[in-house]
């Protein structure tokens, strides 16, 4: 099937699985009738999709970077799928700091300007400091890495980010022994991201790792997609993108990252704790409690298919996990 086909309602994610996930928005959401959940899909199938072009990325290497062409699959930089459209990337987004609309995400981002952007790295490091734009250009060539997308919501997408591994800005700062976590912070600024104006979510939201999961190679920050700079709607300017991960773990438009000794507080599993687990990994043998993990609707597909352990990742990631409950730690 052509990737950008659209996706029959009847075939999307449940509306239960939608608006119920919405309901703890503190009382902002209400229980959403079945013609209304269908009107929104609707929309999203029948809608005229204004694809902005972002600039070229420059440098843009193979997957993996270069001298990796031959590893980019074993390595689980690139998965042999279909990629998602541009159109349904950048106009199905989960960005609750504009819209708490998948579709109205892309309007209400229009024109949100990364001009003079800073990124403060800090906490128990040997070395703090602030990184600009060109900084985190100066890291690293961006790499493509075509990467599988799951919600927890159950629906999924198969990406092209460009980006670098989180590890090599990670080791610039040079973490200390006692750095056993890594913090993330969105920018907060309500007058350029009109949902922070609401009570959806406690504002900045935040996120974090353990550390062997953020040095580990898959775990990137990203700056583009599709070989172009990130759309507003995407997390621009950069993003945190973990692959094996639920993707509300993907914080956006990241501006402070901590380096901290214990977990730190993360804002769905704040939000909801018996639903929204810190460590987030996919698991089609744990269930949300209000719906099945086993499959997943991908964007632009019409048929459901299972859902993989680690999303497809448990080749490269598994070994962190060694020993863990995964029910007890999800």
């Amino acid at each position: 099937m052509d990737p950008g086909e659209r996706v029959p309602p009847s075939e999307i994610t449940p509306a239960s699985v939608y608006f119920n996930r919405k309901s703890f928005l503190r009382g902002a959401v209400a229980a959403a009738s079945v013609a209304t959940t269908a009107a929104l899909y609707r929309r999203l199938n029948g809608r005229s999709e204004e694809v902005v072009e972002e600039p070229k990325l420059a440098d843009l290497q193979g997957a993996g970077g270069a001298g990796a062409v031959g590893r980019a699959a074993s390595d689980g930089y690139r998965v042999d799928e279909p990629m998602t459209s541009l159109g349904d990337i950048t106009h199905y987004n989960n960005f609750y700091e504009f819209s708490t609309d998948k579709d109205g995400v892309a309007e209400e981002a229009k024109g949100f300007s990364t001009k003079g952007w800073r990124v403060v790295v800090g906490g128990l490091v040997g070395k703090p400091r602030t990184f600009d734009l060109e900084d985190l250009r100066r890291i690293s060539p961006p790499e493509e890495r075509v990467y599988r997308m799951r919600c927890v919501e159950a629906w999924s997408m198969v990406i092209p980010w460009a980006g670098f591994s989180l590890s090599k800005l990670l080791d610039r700062v040079e973490p200390l022994g006692a750095a056993k976590y890594v913090a993330f912070e969105t920018l907060l600024d309500p007058t350029r991201m009109p949902g922070q104006r609401t009570g959806a979510l406690d504002w900045p939201y935040v996120e974090g790792l353990r550390m062997d999961e953020a040095m580990h190679p898959l775990a990137i920050l990203a700056t583009g997609l599709y070989g172009r700079e990130l759309p507003p709607q995407d997390g621009a300017p950069v993003r945190l993108v973990v692959p094996w991960k639920y993707g509300f773990k993907g914080i956006k438009s990241i501006v402070k990252i901590t380096l901290v000794e214990g977990q730190p507080p993360t804002t769905w599993n704040s939000q909801a704790p018996h639903e929204y687990g810190f460590y987030a990994n996919v698991n089609p043998q744990v269930d949300h409690p209000r719906w099945s993990q086993a499959t997943e609707q991908r964007i632009g597909e019409s048929a459901r298919r299972p859902t993989l352990m680690f999303n497809g990742y448990g080749q490269q990631v598994a070994r962190l996990y060694a020993g863990m409950d995964l029910r007890a730690n999800f």
